[in-house]
Parts: structure tokens; sequence; C-alpha cells
């Protein structure tokens, strides 16, 4: 068993002095804090739990930036997907990896220590399966593996173009099966997972208007264990739609037809009324939150509020990956809500407590539970999942160290990170990831042939 010592680290039961952590087979067999500072390899200066990146499309960091170019008429979700289809259509498998391992990369520096891949981009640009019909879920694990990162895998169930089985439109030729396809797709992407330690895969009906009721209903009951993840209740036409075709709102639909319980994340669920909030929260289910990919769609604001109120359970993940970074997932949660209801430290539970350590532990709780990756904490039993601060840094040179989490979130960001820990491999030292350079150069290789006529 490898012990590391850590300055402070942030345990259950708050804030510890000289925390000694054993860490073996990827998980933490010991805890022992206020423990002498000699014999042991120092890890360095402020330890926290890994955050999870629980909502993820790796292949669309290869067009961040591409769609911030004004229409001849109102942009919207909507026209981002247009440009979105036009980007994938052009993707070999080979491209696929070298874009998912670059964006991997990016979130171990930017303080995920795991993520939640809900992979949708199945077969050859004209539609067609690939031999392997899970060669590119055999992809995404190749790009965890190279990276280091935690993954969940979550296969895309995407069989429709609109809710009531509307056809789909060709540029969704890449996500489509059947159910007869999709078993063989899961199943083969099983057997890719299998050779990557601790590694999980779970379902992800893609959304109400892409998965029928009848398919919904009986890939959940084919699958009674793992995560269970869904777009939900994103938009506001969504939300209209959906009231079209069943009279119902998406999550008002979802609670009365499907067990929602612990093991599902409602992805975004951002346009929910109170009783919909409430009720998500009291299944159990993760709110899956994407601030920033939200703000840079224009989606909406998220019901926070009433949510915490009563007992909800969230995490944050970086959809889009337009830009990677755990902090600031967490701040653009926190802005919206002030710009939305016109006060401060909004998510702060009482008088007197950290808005981030608050966002920062529900965050990393609400992640592992909808990653199936433990319970988001620093304990014997759990993953070794420890993203290290630099207390040299200027943003973290003032102040207690309990304050370190509002200073991490609101000011200093990523930048303070000097190591990260995943499955107790040491990924991230002094701030770089151990492969930079060569995911670099494959990914800008990548990058320049794919946009050349741009």
């Amino acid at each position: 068993m490898d012990e590391v010592r850590f300055d402070h680290a942030l345990l259950p039961e708050g804030w510890r002095r000289d925390v000694v952590i054993g860490i073996e087979g990827g998980l933490i067999r010991s805890i022992r804090a206020d423990a002498p500072q000699s014999g042991v390899t120092h890890g360095g200066a402020i330890a926290l739990p890994g955050l999870a990146s629980l909502h993820s499309h790796t292949f669309q960091r290869g067009m961040a930036g591409l769609a911030e170019v004004r229409g001849p008429s109102g942009d919207s979700f909507w026209t981002w997907r247009q440009v979105m289809y036009r980007f994938l259509g052009q993707l070999t498998p080979d491209d696929v990896e070298a874009i998912a391992a670059f964006a991997f990369m990016e979130m171990l520096e930017g303080g995920f220590t795991s993520v939640g891949e809900f992979h949708y981009l199945h077969h050859a640009p004209d539609g067609s399966p690939y031999a392997d019909r899970a060669e590119l879920s055999g992809r995404i694990v190749a790009a965890a593996r190279d990276s280091g990162i935690g993954l969940t895998l979550l296969p895309v169930l995407y069989s429709h173009g609109g809710f009531g089985g509307q056809p789909p439109v060709e540029g969704q030729r890449r996500f489509l099966n059947d159910r007869d396809g999709y078993a063989a797709l899961l199943d083969g992407a099983r057997v890719h997972a299998r050779g990557l330690p601790h590694s999980v895969v779970g379902i992800a009906p893609h959304s109400l208007r892409a998965v029928s009721p009848g398919a919904l209903t009986a890939l959940v009951g084919a699958t009674p264990a793992g995560p269970v993840h869904i777009h939900i209740a994103e938009q506001e036409k969504e939300v209209a739609d959906c009231l079209g075709w069943s009279g119902a709102r998406p999550v008002e639909w979802l609670l009365a037809n499907q067990p929602v319980d612990a093991r599902w994340c409602l992805i975004h669920a951002t346009h929910m009324t109170d009783a919909e909030t409430r009720g998500v929260a009291a299944a159990g289910a993760v709110a899956g939150l994407c601030p920033i990919t939200e703000a840079n769609l224009g989606d909406g604001v998220f019901n926070l509020g009433v949510f915490q109120e009563a007992g909800g359970r969230f995490g944050v993940g970086t959809d889009s990956n337009v830009e990677i970074t755990a902090p600031g997932e967490l701040k653009q949660l926190e802005y919206s809500q002030r710009l939305h209801h016109r006060g401060r430290n909004l998510a702060a539970g009482a008088e007197g407590q950290s808005t981030g350590e608050t966002l920062y532990c529900a965050a990393a709780a609400g992640g592992a539970q909808a990653l199936a990756r433990g319970r988001g904490i620093l304990a014997a039993g759990e993953a070794a999942d420890i993203v290290v601060l630099d207390d040299a840094h200027p943003d973290l040179a003032h102040g207690a160290v309990g304050s370190v989490l509002d200073r991490y979130a609101f000011v200093a960001g990523s930048r303070c990170v000097s190591a990260v820990y995943s499955s107790g491999i040491r990924v991230v030292d002094h701030g770089v990831h151990r492969l930079r350079d060569a995911i670099s150069r494959r990914y800008i290789e990548t990058m320049r042939r794919v946009t050349a006529d741009w």
C-alpha cells in the first residue's frame, strides 16, 4: 500500500491537518489525520475529493468556437445543432479517439477526476455500423486509458428525430439504433470496458424525443442495475413539443411513467415547475447540470433553490466541452442563480456557510452517485480520486483553509490545481498532464485536417 501525506485535506468531518492517505488497487484503504510528517511521500498542500464531469460529449470539444458566428435568424440550441451535425459528419474513429483523449486530459488538468461519457456517435458517416458495432465506444475507452481518467461509459439509444416517433434527419444518421442494434452495441461496449480498470457501463436513452415510451420501458426493465442517464427539459421548445405530444411536461411525464430513483441522472432538467423539482428530489435522482454549456446554448436557469430545499442531489458536467474547468462549472452555477434572483451566495444553505464548499461537496457527492463511483468523499473504501491545490498560488495565499473552496471556485479557478490522482494514479503533476505533449500533438494534427475547409 502506498501512503501519501497532504498538509490539509477535506474529509467528511471537515478540514483536517497532516492527513496520510493509504492507496491500494485504486482505492483509499486508510486515512489518518494529525499524522507524523516524516517517512511518508508528500503529495501536496490541499487535498480535495475528486469531482466528476457527469455529462460529456467529448467529440464536441473539437467544434468549440465554431458555432459563435451569428446566423441569418435568431440563433438557438437548434441552430447550434446544425453546426454540430456538419462537424461530426466527417470524423473518423481515429479522430474521435484523438479528440476524446484531449478533452479527458483537459478535464484532469481542470480539476475533474472522472467522467460520464454520454456517447451517441456510433456509426460511420453514411450511417452504416462499423464491423465492430461498438468501435467508437472502444475509442472512448482507449482515450480514457491513455489519459487516466475514471470512465463511466454511457452508450446512447437514439431512434427518432422527435416526439411521437418522428423520422430522424440526415445529420442524426450516425446516432441511430433500433432495440436489437442497441443491445449489440451495449454488449460490445461492455467488452471494451472490461479492459479498463474501475470503469462502469450504464445506459443512456437519449431523450423523450429520441426514444419511444415502449423502447424506454423495455431498456430500463432489461437493465435493472447501473446508471441511467437521460436528457430532459433542456429547452422551452422541448417542453412545448412534449406537451403537444403527451399532454404532460417532460419531467412530469418521466416521473409518472418510469421508475425514477437514485440510479437515474436527469441531464439539464432546466425547465421544471416547483412540483416537478420536488418530485425529482424526492425520487433521489441526480440533476446533471452543465452550467457553462447551458449558458453557451442559452438554455435557461436551473431551479436550484427549490431543489436544494427539497434535499435534491446534483452534479456538474462539461457537456459540449466548450470550456473545461471544474471550478468554473460551480462558479457559473452560482452566478446564474445570482443573475436570476438578484442576490448573492444563493447556494449556501445557512448563515456563515461557505458557498464554494457547499457547491463543491454537493457536486462531488452527486457526481459520484450518478457515475456509480462511490460517495465522492475522501474515506476508506472510496475511489482514490484526489484533487490537490497549491497553497503557494497567489489567490490561495491568504485566509484560512476553510475558505479555500470559495477562492478556488470564484477567484483562482483551475490555475491552482497542482496534482490530480485518478484511481490512485498521479496523472497530473505541477498542473500538467503526464502525456500532455503527445496528446496535444495528435489533437492539433486532427483538428487541422478536420477543419481545413471550415
